[in-house]
């Protein structure tokens, strides 16, 4: 985004009355020196693998895997403390690993940590189903058909918590097949990286472990934080047709951290920026309202 501002007028949906307009311009620089010497490597050799479990019409095809990018790093060469998480999010993993499942945080929260910034909140990714998550807290619902989570009250804070058994609706696999996992791939890991393909842009598919300090990269994100670029996981234009939603996001998440789109994510915001008038209005609303009281 760096030189340039993107302009939307939005056509329907925000206000009923009028048009919104979303503008949104790189802002802010943010500080690179604290990712130097910070990343060790996971002893992966370079493995590339065709992924052929995805669905038909899925992005996820597209992708291969390649474990000479898989990396671990080490949270407390970041500064990150136990302490800048915050305490309702340690109630969730503590339960969960309490019951035998595996819990990280997953998303902005841990970019926000590596960046140094306060995340706006803290949300979870676990081996158990929804429904085994729902059973372990006194105040949990799971919301949404497409993509659903277990939101979990704790303290008066909503933790969101996703499962890695959680498959979109318009998927035909209901789990991972781990006949289709390279050779000397750990099933967990293999679990992480199929996840984190569903995910919007590389920086937001890193997985944090606090229990054991540490953070999973299997995107090539660190590289990307380092080069202050944004990216999606797979190919943009495929990314934005699935969900036209991540333009928005996308914006917002380039003002906020003074990121630029890489070459092929910017070109593809530009081609299929009116796609996001289709978007439901509660979609949009969302992304004005964290553009407006966030940014």
């Amino acid at each position: 985004m760096r030189g340039m501002t993107f302009t939307f007028t939005l056509s329907h949906g925000v206000d009923t009355q009028s048009e919104k307009l979303l503008h949104i311009s790189h802002t802010n620089p943010i500080q690179t020196a604290r990712f130097s010497n910070a990343i060790f490597e996971g002893g992966l050799q370079p493995q590339f693998h065709r992924d052929m479990s995805s669905v038909s019409n899925s992005v996820r095809e597209q992708c291969q895997t390649d474990m000479s990018k898989w990396k671990k790093l080490d949270s407390r060469k970041f500064g990150i403390t136990r302490s800048m998480i915050s305490s309702p999010s340690w109630v969730v993993l503590k339960i969960l690993r309490g019951a035998g499942f595996e819990a990280y945080l997953v998303g902005g929260c841990v970019r926000d940590l590596i960046l140094n910034k306060t995340p706006k909140d803290f949300d979870v990714i676990t081996t158990a189903k929804l429904n085994e998550i729902k059973k372990r807290f006194h105040r949990a619902h799971i919301v949404g058909r497409r993509f659903p989570i277990c939101r979990v009250h704790v303290r008066n804070t909503v933790i969101e918590v996703s499962s890695f058994e959680t498959v979109a609706e318009h998927a035909k696999e209901e789990k991972v097949n781990f006949s289709h996992m390279p050779s000397g791939c750990d099933r967990r890991d293999f679990v992480r990286w199929r996840d984190c393909l569903r995910r919007d842009f590389t920086i937001n598919s890193l997985f944090f472990d606090p229990f054991v300090n540490i953070i999973y990269d299997y995107a090539n994100s660190m590289k990307d934080l380092r080069s202050l670029k944004l990216r999606t996981l797979v190919p943009a234009q495929l990314s934005f047709k699935e969900d036209s939603a991540r333009i928005l996001r996308g914006l917002r998440i380039a003002a906020r951290l003074g990121l630029s789109f890489s070459r092929k994510t910017e070109t593809a915001i530009q081609s299929l920026a009116s796609s996001i008038k289709s978007l439901d209005k509660d979609n949009v609303g969302a992304e004005l309202y964290v553009v407006l009281w966030i940014c």
